[in-house]
């Protein structure tokens, strides 16, 4: 994601009227609108892609103390990248806006659906499936959404699920020393009976009531909990007073049961959910990353392992667990610098660290051959258990462990410079900024550095012993 200043928009975006941003996005119809914000459906006239961007205006921001709160939404939406959560592809700016350019999800709400009747067992039990596994995604992130609830959940043109709307959402930073959350915050029907006692909470498992009520409410056609009098539900939700209709399984009843648990201590876990019969009927285990903005599944078969293609519609995996294909046919040279790369490479130049987490990360010219630096960093890789994917001169190291910002993950790309010379960047696209500089400062750089020498050793001797210099002929 990139934070860039743009031209304001050609028309009046504050009266809903169209425009164009950066010459990139035609903005069109209005699809909907808040006290700091309103929606967009747009096109980008470079790729034809639908996308919806969120203004805000920057006015209202300041006045009303959001600042931060901005900057922590963004951290949490690059944070928590999933097929079943709305992506957001940049934010940009001029003086008196900010804009969200974000996945444009065409199916609308799930509430819109369910409003209309219930849904069928295994519809249901799809949209939970794919709900679970975005938010345990989320968790294992330290991002809590405490807004969950049907109008907060989309759907794509393939009728999978996307969870939306992170703007009440909290991080593991915002604990407090008890341990627990405070803030009073969530939609009343949705709110979990300990968020209404006032007494601190954790937002883990108030996540997993909601998901409870939503679940009750795409199989029921209506809520577990409710009444005209506010209070009076507050009362039914903190004693747990709900009645399941006769066309529930008892399987799904036994689970209600266990999510809809007022006390929280005794609520069921997401690795219990997870396990649970009537959950796993149908759940597929597929795995996905990241490349170029798009996700990927990974599905394992006797023929290919390893094969992916980016067909999001079958995703539900939390997990990222990426097989190397093996290289057929010769190595691909790699992409050549032009003057303007060359200059983006100037910190002063190049924009593209801003509003990002760090600029964590390295570049070195070297006369080392691509295919003997792609075989160091796939042996450094192998030393420390990493999976390696490669394309054409592109790699990616992924470590298995589980941080609260995901598996450490981190990108080589090699450049062509001159004939001779490449470019190699090392960046950090996921996990820990102090695992990835110990990982860099230990294991990376003194092999690199250690293949440069032994690469330059190798050279002058093979000059020495035929009389000649190790130096090109430009240079002597």
């Amino acid at each position: 994601m990139a934070f860039t200043s743009v031209a304001p928009v050609s028309k009046n975006d504050s009266n809903g009227g169209q425009g164009l941003i950066l010459g990139r996005y035609e903005v069109g119809r209005l699809l909907g609108h808040g006290a700091f914000a309103k929606v967009y459906q747009a096109c980008n006239v470079k790729t034809s892609q639908s996308v919806a961007i969120k203004v805000l205006d920057k006015e209202k921001i300041l006045k009303g103390g959001m600042i931060a709160h901005i900057k922590r939404e963004i951290a949490i939406l690059r944070r928590v990248r999933h097929p079943n959560i709305v992506q957001l592809f940049e934010v940009m700016a001029t003086k008196t806006k900010i804009y969200f350019v974000m996945e444009y999800v065409r199916g609308g709400e799930l509430f819109n659906k369910v409003s209309k009747g219930r849904l069928k067992e295994s519809v249901a039990r799809k949209y939970f499936q794919q709900l679970i596994s975005a938010v345990n995604f989320c968790h294992a992130r330290g991002v809590y959404h405490r807004d969950l609830k049907p109008e907060n959940l989309l759907l794509d043109d393939n009728g999978d699920l996307k969870v939306s709307d992170f703007g009440l959402s909290a991080v593991s930073d915002q604990i407090r020393p008890d341990g627990l959350f405070h803030t009073f915050c969530g939609t009343p029907a949705y709110v979990a009976p300990e968020v209404l006692g006032r007494k601190g909470y954790d937002a883990v498992k108030v996540d997993i009531w909601s998901c409870g009520v939503i679940l009750f409410v795409l199989m029921a056609g209506y809520l577990p909990f409710n009444d005209q009098n506010v209070m009076a539900m507050y009362k039914k939700i903190y004693r747990g007073e709900f009645r399941c209709p006769r066309w529930f399984s008892s399987e799904l009843v036994r689970l209600l049961m266990k999510l809809l648990d007022t006390n929280p201590e005794t609520r069921i876990t997401i690795p219990e959910i997870m396990e649970n019969r009537w959950f796993r009927k149908g759940f597929k285990h597929i795995k996905f990353y990241i490349e170029d903005d798009k996700f990927c599944s990974v599905e394992e078969t006797d023929e290919d392992i390893g094969a992916y293609s980016t067909d999001q519609s079958s995703m539900s995996e939390s997990e990222t667990e990426v097989e190397t294909r093996p290289r057929v046919g010769p190595l691909p040279r790699p992409a050549s610098l032009n003057a303007f790369d060359i200059i983006s490479f100037s910190p002063g130049f190049n924009l593209s660290g801003l509003f990002e987490e760090g600029g964590e990360g390295s570049r070195f010219v070297t006369e080392v051959k691509v295919s003997k630096i792609i075989s160091k960093l796939e042996e450094i890789a192998k030393v420390v258990c990493f999976t390696v994917r490669k394309k054409d001169c592109r790699l990616s190291l992924e470590g298995s462990r589980e941080g609260v910002k995901g598996p450490l993950t981190i990108a080589a790309e090699i450049f062509e410079l001159t004939p001779s010379l490449v470019v190699v960047e090392i960046k950090k696209k996921g996990g820990d900024r102090g695992e990835f500089e110990e990982f860099y400062t230990r294991e990376l750089k003194p092999a690199l550095e250690n293949l440069m020498a032994e690469e330059a050793l190798s050279a002058s001797t093979a000059a020495a012993a035929t009389g000649g210099s190790s130096l090109p002929p430009d240079s002597k």
